[in-house]
């Protein structure tokens, strides 16, 4: 049967439509509107009656979003997209379309789209990891979404930073839930652009301009030595963040997923640095990159209802 996947992010809403091969056959994107929550609820509706007027009418949605559903309200919490919080989202998605969705946090269905035939196929466990605008976290056990009590399992985004270093680390950048020195606030991807700009800045060629993630990974890959040691920063740091959750949940696979995954260096560079913090004699967890690359999250999206997602 054919399906839906919508994936909410930060930046973009993506759309696509699998057929019953799973294969994506349909697929479009547009910018999320910044701050506008009345402005995402119709950008996505319309994606989706695009995609049913070019492919025909589906069996199902799911819908991927930064931040979760409360058990409590049923309202979004936890979105590094602040507009989201506190808002109606699947209520309102649902009374707009006229028909069910499924919803869940964005990281699982990272995890769980790369379980299925992606770079975790066959792993009983999956920690799918979110470096993008936010940092997030899901879990996939015995190819299930784990969610938890509290509708927080995996969101490692906000825990404070492990290990620090207490001259240049502490107390840490001030985060948009409250606190200081959160995970988010040193591996999203506008956190690794901050970190590089006010290490530019105290230099003789400080930049005047913004310079966005993209640019300073390819002035590291032709030895620039600020952005090298920007990357050899971030580098560290999501080592001792992912060896905290190894230590927590130990997972036989780690996905990654945003804009940060697609640098190539970090899986090769982030596990042979992890193993100091890690306490096992051995370390058999795997660092990959989703086989379905940035669209893997909308695919994973797409299998919510499979699962009787969170409805």
């Amino acid at each position: 049967m054919r399906k839906i996947g919508v994936d909410l992010g930060g930046t973009k809403i993506e759309v696509a439509v699998l057929d019953d091969q799973d294969e994506i056959i349909w697929r479009e994107r547009v910018a999320t509107p910044k701050g506008d929550y009345a402005g995402t609820i119709i950008a996505m509706v319309d994606l989706i009656k695009r995609a049913e007027a070019d492919c025909g009418r589906v069996e199902s949605i799911g819908v991927g979003t930064p931040g979760a559903i409360s058990p409590a309200t049923g309202l979004i919490k936890n979105a590094n997209s602040v507009v989201l919080n506190d808002k109606p989202l699947k209520k309102d998605l649902e009374a707009r379309l006229g028909r069910q969705i499924f919803m869940a946090n964005d990281a699982n269905c990272l995890a769980l789209s790369e379980t299925r035939g992606g770079a975790a196929n066959g792993a009983t466990s999956v920690f799918g990891v979110i470096l993008g605008t936010g940092v997030g976290g899901g879990l996939v056990i015995n190819g299930q979404v784990h969610t938890g009590a509290n509708a927080i399992a995996g969101e490692w985004g906000h825990n404070p930073l492990p290990w620090v270093n207490e001259e240049r680390e502490l107390p840490g950048p001030q985060c948009w839930c409250g606190l200081r020195g959160c995970i988010e606030q040193w591996l999203s991807g506008p956190a690794f652009e901050r970190d590089f700009a006010q290490h530019a800045s105290l230099t003789e060629s400080a930049e005047r301009d913004h310079v966005p993630a993209k640019e300073i990974i390819q002035r590291a890959d032709n030895q620039d030595k600020i952005a090298l040691a920007a990357i050899e920063r971030y580098e560290q740091r999501l080592a001792r963040a992912l060896a905290h959750m190894i230590n927590m949940i130990d997972p036989e696979v780690i996905v990654l997923g945003g804009g940060m995954s697609n640098v190539d260096r970090l899986y090769e560079q982030v596990p042979r640095q992890w193993a100091d913090y890690i306490f096992s004699d051995h370390v058999a967890t795997r660092l990959v990159a989703p086989v379905f690359g940035d669209s893997s999250g909308v695919r994973g999206a797409a299998f919510l209802p499979e699962l009787g997602g969170r409805s």
